[in-house]
């Protein structure tokens, strides 16, 4: 991508100056009741700024311990990128850029060397920060384990290893197809309509969207409690399309495939992620996951850690699954995520509310960018995003609250998102 402007590098900015900017939310001891973060709320701005930071306030939340020395990036403060134009806005100063797009944190990593690391909001550097759907890419980093190791087959479907699933929708598709979300299901994601199926029934079954007297439930008063009763009861197959046919982004994907992890290894999923994952990446800081209505390991979107680590998880995949001299996730499996068939291009493009964004491709729970060149991203609702450029051997990690859930021809989103390929394209 050509650089529109690189106009200089600065020193660093004191960051008591930039967390200078105070909450509008949870103001007073106690908070006023105008300020205070709830449940209900904890999704709207201005609350999300302070809640997507403090989510184990009022998650159920299930404890990923980091393990082992700590490993601290070495910084280059006294150089770091200051000023890149943005075409449709013309603004040259990154750090204006960030803070006017609700950005939480930012932190472009190269060559082990943090470059640029910025927070707003209130926002700091041991703040543990909700992911959302960037979990989604660590769920299915830690399936490529299991297949790797002969216990998962990509052409099997989910209910040849969890019978729970055989009469649902997940019963006629391969595992393959649940990690490129072409599945063919009978239902649809849908973060704003309160009448949804996914807000009565989905989100409260993952405890993670308020309706009144959901929290309450108790087991076997309704059919559906935790996510997994929804996964079996509910979902139905779309009978007007086959698997494989379509890409259609659907959250539910990502429990089938923590459920796969959980019932093959014969852990819960928080476990594995933990023995296996988050204990041999030398992270700064513990991690945490939010649990369902049940107590299960939110797969979709549930993961909480602090920005470096984030980026810890995207350095890890960048070098191919290595870090620290450990191959924590096999390279076989990061690679395929970058081995796109004409299938996945086709069905990217068909899909009408992702024809005005950058993606090339949906892969293994990966939103793919340009596969000859290693560009690739994990990327949650309201701005959270792994950015990955193997050419550039950069990794950029962010945290946001955006106003707006999805970020499909959301603004806000693209900015970063092209400002991230600009500064890897400098790089």
């Amino acid at each position: 991508m050509k650089i529109f402007a690189l106009v200089a590098f600065i020193t660093l900015l004191p960051s008591t100056l930039l967390r200078a900017q105070t909450d509008a939310a949870m103001q007073g001891i106690p908070p006023s009741p105008n300020s205070q973060v709830t449940f209900a709320n904890y999704r709207e701005q201005p609350f999300s700024h302070w809640s997507f930071r403090n989510t184990g306030a009022f998650f159920n939340t299930l404890d990923i311990p980091r393990a082992g020395k700590i490993y601290r990036y070495k910084s280059k403060e006294s150089q770091v990128i200051a000023s890149l134009g943005w075409r449709q806005t013309q603004e040259r100063n990154l750090d204006k850029l960030l803070a006017d797009n609700d950005t939480d944190g930012f932190l472009v990593l190269k060559n082990n060397r943090i470059l640029y690391e910025r927070y707003f909001a209130g926002m700091q550097a041991s703040d543990k920060h909700i992911w959302f759907s960037m979990t989604k890419s660590l769920v299915s980093s830690a399936a490529g384990i299991l297949v790797e190791q002969g216990l998962l087959d990509l052409e099997k479907s989910p209910a040849d290893y969890i019978p729970e699933l055989k009469n649902s929708g997940f019963a006629r598709v391969t595992i393959q197809q649940v990690l490129d979300h072409s599945t063919a299901l009978d239902f649809k994601e849908n973060y704003t309509d309160l009448n949804s199926d996914f807000a009565r029934f989905y989100a409260p079954a993952l405890n993670l969207a308020y309706m009144p007297g959901a929290r309450d439930t108790a087991p076997g008063e309704q059919t559906i409690y935790g996510v997994h009763d929804f996964l079996s009861d509910y979902i139905k197959p779309d009978t007007s399309i086959s698997p494989g046919e379509a890409f259609d982004y659907n959250s539910t994907n990502a429990d089938v495939l923590g459920w796969l992890v959980a019932r093959l290894s014969g852990m819960p999923l928080h476990k594995y992620l933990q023995q296996n994952i988050w204990s041999k990446l030398h992270t700064e800081h513990d991690a945490f996951i939010a649990a369902d209505r049940a107590y299960m390991a939110v797969a979709t979107g549930g993961m909480n850690s602090t920005l470096r680590d984030a980026a810890r998880f995207g350095q890890m995949i960048l070098q191919r699954g290595k870090y620290k001299g450990t191959q924590v996730v096999p390279a076989t499996w990061v690679d395929a995520s970058l081995n796109l068939s004409e299938t996945h291009i086709r069905n990217m493009r068909a899909n009408t509310k992702y024809q005005n964004m950058p993606w090339q491709a949906y892969h293994n729970m990966w939103w793919i960018l340009n596969a000859d060149k290693g560009e690739y991203a994990a990327v949650g609702i309201h701005g959270q995003v792994i950015y990955i450029n193997r050419s550039a051997n950069t990794v950029i990690a962010w945290f946001s609250s955006q106003k707006k859930a999805s970020a499909a021809n959301n603004p806000q989103f693209s900015a970063k998102l092209k400002v991230s390929r600009e500064i890897a394209s400098a790089l």
